[in-house]
């Protein structure tokens, strides 16, 4: 069984529930897939077991079933960005991600993402992503290839044992003493896709050097010690130093605006480097992208 050009496999534990179905478990746990689209998904052979073996429609619903299912969106369009493969092994893959990539599916996005584009080019299913940067972002992204040495490398991230270094150009802020220390709490905005500063407990934190003073930009280096959403933009935003062609901060544009895919200007932020000690084997590994702002 294989997807098409424009599909992805995803899996699911089915959740907790009354249903009488898989098919009425999927209809109420993603709401915005209509009940004839996954009614079309089941003929064609898009929805299966553990096994990969197609499900009917009518198959009963039982609690922690795993599933497989293909995410598919009608007339994708192409990104015309390229990613770099730096590493290959039994257990890692680490790639160079472009600008305007996502890492994984999401809304529009299923095909032109990184995790399908690596499944692809390298054939290996079991490919999942370590950790995430935003789609506008470009840089290094860490994947697991193989399953039972996961959780391993997962921990790095989730025991902040892994150092993440970025770059970024954003305005000059001749008033403040570097390097400095960000420390903010971090809550979702209006709306939820941007992130704001709030009163209250530090839950986000970001170390900010200066690499190049130029006029009227300068080079930054940023070491984010916590992984929020939006958490070097947000940080670099409130010091009055919004980053290039960031189209939410510090002025959130009109949703049109905002959306407007504008390939001649790219987010000026790069995953530079990530170093760890390697859960399996000891040894001290040291990652930079080939790409630059």
């Amino acid at each position: 069984m294989s997807a098409s050009p424009h599909a992805v496999r995803s899996t699911l534990h089915l959740p907790r529930g009354d249903w009488a179905t898989v098919l009425d478990c999927l209809c109420a746990h993603f709401p915005a897939i209509d009940r004839v689209t996954w009614l079309d998904r089941f003929a064609r052979g898009r929805v299966l077991d553990a096994g990969g073996r197609p499900l009917a429609a009518t198959h009963p619903y039982r609690e922690g079933l795993r599933i497989h299912y293909f995410r598919e969106v009608p007339n994708e369009q192409p990104i015309p960005f390229q990613e770099q493969l730096l590493h290959l092994d039994e257990h890692l893959v680490v790639a160079d991600k472009p600008h305007f990539l996502p890492v994984q599916p999401s809304g529009g996005y299923v095909r032109e993402t990184l995790l399908a584009r690596l499944i692809e080019r390298l054939g290996n299913p079991d490919l999942a992503p370590l950790h995430r940067i935003d789609r506008l972002t470009a840089g290094l992204v860490l994947f697991s290839a193989n399953p039972k040495s996961r959780g391993r490398y997962q921990a790095l991230f989730r025991e902040r044992r892994i150092h993440k270094t970025y770059e970024a150009l954003a305005l000059a802020l001749p008033g403040l003493e570097f390097p400095l220390l960000r420390r903010t709490r971090l809550v979702e905005g209006d709306p939820f896709i941007v992130m704001t500063e709030a009163e209250g407990t530090p839950n986000s934190e970001t170390r900010i050097e200066v690499l190049e003073r130029g006029d009227p930009f300068w080079r930054y280096r940023l070491h984010p010690v916590t992984g929020k959403r939006h958490q070097l933009r947000v940080h670099m935003a409130a010091l009055g130093a919004g980053l290039c062609n960031d189209p939410l901060y510090p002025l959130l544009l009109e949703r049109e605006v905002r959306e407007r895919i504008d390939y001649d200007r790219p987010l000026k932020l790069l995953a530079r480097a990530l170093e760890f000690d390697d859960p399996l084997t000891g040894e001290r590994r040291r990652f930079e992208s080939r790409l630059s702002l």
